[in-house]
């Protein structure tokens, strides 16, 4: 399984735990809350859901009962399927949310990952947290050895797009800084503060990172099918 498969197995998991919702409520949290997934498409969040009911993560049901299904056919309509979390599905999102490890740091995961914090444990936050500054401040610490290297063989454009990229990372190192302080202090993050963090790291730019000074987007999680 591809990393990007892994994230929206992930994502899709973490949304059913909500409350069951059908492919096209799930589409949509999955485009306006959680901005990495933007341009995923149709074609690819069924398979998933597919994937995850055939591993026992999930269950289909009809969305208006049992006997909506069996109305369908008459009427030539396909039921609505309603997909929920199961037991085993529950237990496996949970073992997601205790993983640590490097990949947790990347640009997408840790968007993904960032967005489910609510349901993660403080020290596994922390971790992840500080990983991902790690991260960070290596990649910081090779671009601007590379500018150093690179500084007079640059045009001035070349030159102002590698110092926006270094600043957009030093923005999020400082972010990343005081979130980490919080944490350690025991602040609890799901006020104000934490609802804007959450939507700066999912309507961020490409990969899910935070735009510090964004306008905080507006999420409709309510809007269902017609």
């Amino acid at each position: 399984m591809s990393r990007r498969s892994g994230i929206l197995e992930f994502a899709v998991l973490g949304l059913l735990r909500e409350s069951p919702m059908h492919g096209y409520e799930l589409r949509k949290r999955l485009n306006t809350s959680l901005g990495v997934f933007r341009a995923f498409s149709y074609g690819t969040l069924y398979p998933c859901l597919k994937t995850l009911v055939a591993n026992g993560w999930l269950i289909e049901e009809a969305a208006n009962g049992p006997e909506d299904a069996l109305a369908a056919p008459l009427t030539g309509r396909r039921a609505k399927i309603v997909y929920r979390l199961t037991a085993d599905g529950k237990e496996h999102f949970e073992e997601l949310l205790s993983q640590t490890g490097p990949d947790a740091y990347e640009d997408e995961t840790f968007a993904a990952r960032f967005a489910f914090f609510g349901q993660t444990s403080r020290d596994v936050r922390m971790r992840v947290l500080e990983g991902r500054r790690s991260r960070l401040e290596e990649r910081l610490e090779k671009m601007r050895a590379s500018l150093t290297r690179t500084r007079e063989r640059l045009d001035d454009y070349t030159l102002e797009l590698q110092r926006h990229g270094m600043e957009s990372v030093e923005r999020e190192v400082r972010w990343l800084n005081e979130l980490i302080e919080s944490e350690r202090a025991g602040r609890d993050l799901r006020g104000p503060t934490g609802e804007s963090a959450q939507r700066n790291i999912t309507s961020g730019t490409t990969g899910g990172l935070p735009r510090p000074g964004d306008t905080p987007g507006t999420d409709s999680p309510g809007d269902t099918a017609t």
